[in-house]
């Protein structure tokens, strides 16, 4: 069945053109997180020279991926892996690019330092890991929708939140990849796309 998510819509026109500027023309790209598949789809006919292998570990979503990309029928759109980012599974597959998007904030920290380390196994050197989602900065107080979200998500589990760009690009170092861009997208407040570099 398939499901959609409202933020996806507003996001994906920005998140893509972004995307544009660090994705290569060709690979593949392993997106780690897909959840309804609306994203899968969508940047996967935008960029029809790369390969898009979508992934969850939760059946249902899956199963809306495979919904998705069925009405879609994208030749370049691969279906669904079950990954999960804290176990060592995926670490095995290779990929040209990284992309998890709206991940973080909704896992536990672990899953940080588990897609920086996973990804600098996947990716050859010089590729790009793409995180996108809601971020603050260490030392800024977090004001408006970002204060709000992460109010919500804190009272429904502690270890949830909105992650600092710092505490993510410390974990990216140790795995050896290094933020190249920090961008502020304009369709949600408070959003960001941060751009990993593997070490060559």
């Amino acid at each position: 069945m398939k499901r959609t998510a409202k933020l996806a819509l507003r996001n994906r026109e920005a998140l893509a053109a972004a995307l544009d500027e660090f994705l290569p023309e060709t690979g593949e790209v392993l997106e780690l997180g897909s959840g309804t598949g609306e994203h899968a789809v969508f940047l996967a006919a935008r960029f029809p020279g790369l390969t898009w292998q979508p992934s969850d570990p939760d059946a249902e979503a899956r199963a809306s991926i495979c919904a998705w990309a069925k009405e879609a029928r994208l030749p370049n759109l691969r279906p669904p892996l079950d990954l999960d980012l804290v176990t060592p599974a995926w670490r095995r597959r290779r990929a040209d690019a990284v992309l998890c998007v709206n991940v973080l904030h909704v896992t536990p920290p672990a899953c940080a330092a588990a897609l920086c380390g996973g990804a600098a196994e996947v990716l050859p050197a010089g590729g790009p890991l793409c995180v996108y989602g809601p971020f603050s900065h260490r030392g800024a107080p977090l004001a408006g929708r970002l204060a709000r979200f992460d109010a919500e998500l804190r009272a429904h589990d502690p270890a949830l939140g909105v992650r600092e760009v710092e505490a993510l690009a410390e974990e990216a170092a140790r795995a050896g990849l290094r933020l190249e861009a920090e961008l502020e997208l304009p369709a949600v407040e408070g959003d960001r796309l941060l751009v990993f570099r593997r070490a060559g």
